[in-house]
Parts: C-alpha cells; structure tokens; sequence
C-alpha cells in the first residue's frame, strides 16, 4: 500500500493550521569573503586608494633651509716641492772613475770634488808643459840680457873696425898717388874696408833683433806664448778629470760607482741648486680668474700630513697647457720646515676669496653649477618651484647665493628622484 506524505498531497484549502512555504535565505557575509576573487578585488582597491594618498601628497626630499653664513673658496691641489735650479753633470773626458766622493741627498758647497776620474795621463802633460814653459822663459830672459849686451859690444867691434879700415884705406890711396907704393895694396885696402863695412851692418842687425821689439825677441817671446798655451791647454784637460760641484746645493741622484769607464755627456750626477724652496701645482684653468699673486695658502707634504706650512703664491704662468686644461702655479716658502725635498709631493689649500654673512646654500642643490643659467628647487606651500639663482663664491660644501632666493627658504637636497616642477613633495628636513 503506497503511503503519501502530508508534504506530497499538501493541506486542504483554506486550512490555516497548514505550514506556510520556505523561502531562501541570503548569504552570510563570512561566506562572501571565503571566496578568493573577492579577497583579491578588495586588496587591490585598498592599494589604489593607498597609492592614491601618497602621490597626492607627492614624494619625501631632503631639504635645507637659506641660511646667512660666513664662507671661503678654496681651491686644493696636489703638487711637488719645486727644484729652481736643477744640474745633470757629466765628464768633458772619457776615462777610469777613480773615486766617488759623494751620496744621494748629501748637501755640498760650489768647487766641492764629486767625481775624480783618472788623472794620469794628463798629470804628465801638464809636467811636459811646464818644462817647456821654463825654457822658453829661460830664453826670453838670455835674449834680454845677454844677447844685447853682446849684439852691442858685437856692433861697437865692428864699428872701430871699420873706422880703422877706412884710415887705412885713406892713407894708402895717398901713398898709391904719390908713387910709394903699388896699386895692388890700395885693392888689398878697398877689400878690407867693404869686408869692415859688412861687418859693421851685420852687428847693427844683429843689435836691432836683440832689441826688445827685434825679430830674436819676438820669436823666444813667441815660443814662450806656445809654451804657456799649452800648459793651460794641459791644465784644462787635468781639470776636466775633476768633476766638480757648480754650486752649494743638495745631489739628487748618482748614477756612477768607482771602477766605471764614463765617457763625455753622460750624466753622473744630478743635483739641485739651494734657493728659495717653491711649491708648483697645476689647477683647472677654470680657476685662473680667483687665483691672484700674493695669496697665501696651507701646504703639507703628503710623507707628513700633520706638519702644515705656510706658501704665498709667486708666480702664475701666462700660458694654459693645452693637454690638460691646466694652468701652472708656483708658491715660495718663507719658512720650509727641515723635512721638505725636491720633488717631494705636497697638497696645498689656497684660500682664494672670503666673504661674511652671506646666503648660502649646499652645494648638491645647485642645478646647472657651471652653466650660464643655475637653478634650484624651492618647496612653496608642499609644491617644488623651479628658482633662477646668481651664484657667488663656493665653499667647502656650501655655495653662496646673491640673488634668486630670501632668507629662510627651504631648497631641495640633490636626490635620484625625478622630480618636476609644480610637483607635490613631503619635506624633510636636514637632521631629521
């Protein structure tokens, strides 16, 4: 027997005690944030509406604010000490080096012995000279005493004989008139008074070259000129086995032990002349128009960074190297401290200009520095504003502004932000 249930055949109509019909219920919130996509559309809204915020209200940049401050320029470079005088020496000879009298970084005095080279040979020519200097010495003294005394007696003989000849050539052509005697004694007379006649001549010569203007004179004095010639042409090649300091001043560098065979022009010795201890260096030329004679600057060695000295600028040269765009410029020392050496590399700090109170801003918020048109950004009421400054002198880590910006405005801080003007950005300022 089929059985029919009350649900199956439904009450009877108009029967209020009948259950009323179910409906369907809506579903719960829990159940509506189980489902993933709905978790998912949420979170992204929340992120737009967070991203959203924050680029309204624009990005963080470090800022400053305009102060008015006392400010240097200082130019710095890195420089040497400068050798005013420097000599390479080499030997005028070739040769054995017999001995080195001196070390690197000795100090010597003009005339001191550096180098002996072999001096031998050149010992014996001087001593060969000498002797013939005194020779021909000898000879000029013989010529100027003895010799004329002798030219003149000579020439007083020779004129007595001749006065003797001509009596006796006289008195015999009278004796030939008168018959006495024959022609052939005043022929033996006429010989005798040309031969006394030759003689005489032969003297007065012989006394004009003896004289000290005469012809014998001047050739022992020429002789004796040949002779010291070549003593001092000796003596030169003797000094040149010498090599000898030029001036006081300090050896560089040696290049030569004893025992070596050197020839001439090549260098054994390099040394600096002692003067006025300078310092060089070479700035951009970009800094030439702050750079002026007279101004003084800090210096230390790099081998002694604590130990600072004073420089003063002395000399600026008047030409720019082309190669490196640099411009050199040299410093002399008043008071070099014992440790300072030619060539030694140095670091000098020139104080080039200085100004009291006035503004001034970091320098890494200036745009455009070495441009014609520099520029900063000035946060005006959380928006950047794009300002036109005049720059003035720059110091370390600050730059002053003369014109563009007041007094307590707040300048952005270089950053890797892209940042453009009329932007919205979020201050922060310096030491927070």
């Amino acid at each position: 027997m089929a059985i029919v249930t009350k649900s199956e055949i439904g009450a009877p109509e108009g029967d209020e005690s009948a259950s009323p019909p179910r409906v369907a219920s809506a579903p719960r919130l829990g159940s509506f944030f189980r489902r993933p996509t709905v978790w998912l559309v949420f979170c992204l809204v929340v992120i737009a509406g967070v991203i959203a915020a924050m680029r309204a209200r624009g990005p963080v940049v470090a800022t400053s604010k305009v102060l008015r401050t006392d400010l240097e320029q200082h130019i710095v470079a890195s420089g040497r000490v400068w050798v005013v005088t420097r000599f390479q020496l080499s030997p005028q000879t070739s040769g054995r080096v017999m001995s080195v009298r001196v070390v690197e970084g000795q100090r010597v005095r003009a005339g001191d012995l550096l180098v002996q080279i072999n001096d031998e040979e050149a010992n014996a020519a001087v001593s060969e000279a000498r002797a013939m200097v005194s020779q021909s010495t000898a000879r000029v003294l013989q010529g100027r005493e003895v010799g004329a005394t002798v030219a003149t007696e000579a020439s007083t003989q020779a004129e007595t004989n001749l006065a003797d000849a001509q009596k006796n050539l006289a008195r015999i052509e009278k004796l030939v008139a008168s018959g006495d005697i024959a022609r052939a004694d005043l022929d033996e007379a006429q010989r005798n008074y040309q031969v006394a006649l030759s003689r005489k001549k032969a003297a007065d010569a012989q006394q004009v070259a003896a004289m000290p203007t005469g012809a014998d004179s001047r050739l022992v004095e020429g002789a004796l000129i040949e002779s010291q010639s070549r003593l001092s042409a000796a003596l030169v090649r003797l000094q040149q086995t010498r090599l000898l300091a030029p001036q006081t001043g300090i050896i560089l560098k040696r290049t030569v032990e004893p025992g070596a065979i050197v020839q001439p022009g090549t260098t054994l010795i390099e040394m600096a002349a002692s003067g006025e201890t300078q310092l060089v260096i070479e700035p951009d030329e970009r800094n030439l128009g702050w750079i002026r004679v007279g101004q003084m600057a800090h210096a230390t060695a790099d081998a002694y960074p604590k130990e600072t000295f004073e420089a003063e600028v002395s000399y600026i040269a008047p030409a720019i190297d082309p190669q490196r765009g640099s411009v050199q410029v040299r410093l002399r020392v008043p008071k070099p401290p014992g440790f300072l050496k030619p060539d030694m590399t140095v670091s000098v700090d020139l104080t080039v200009a200085s100004k009291a109170k006035v503004l001034t801003v970091p320098s890494d918020a200036v745009h455009g520095m070495a441009t014609p048109n520099p520029w900063v950004f000035v946060i005006n009421q959380g928006s950047l504003e794009r300002r036109l400054v005049q720059l003035g002198i720059r110091g370390e880590g600050q730059t002053e502004i003369e014109s563009g910006i007041d007094e307590g405005a707040e300048v952005v801080r270089s950053t890797d932000q892209a940042l453009l003007p009329g932007q919205r950005v979020r201050a922060q300022p310096e030491g927070r």
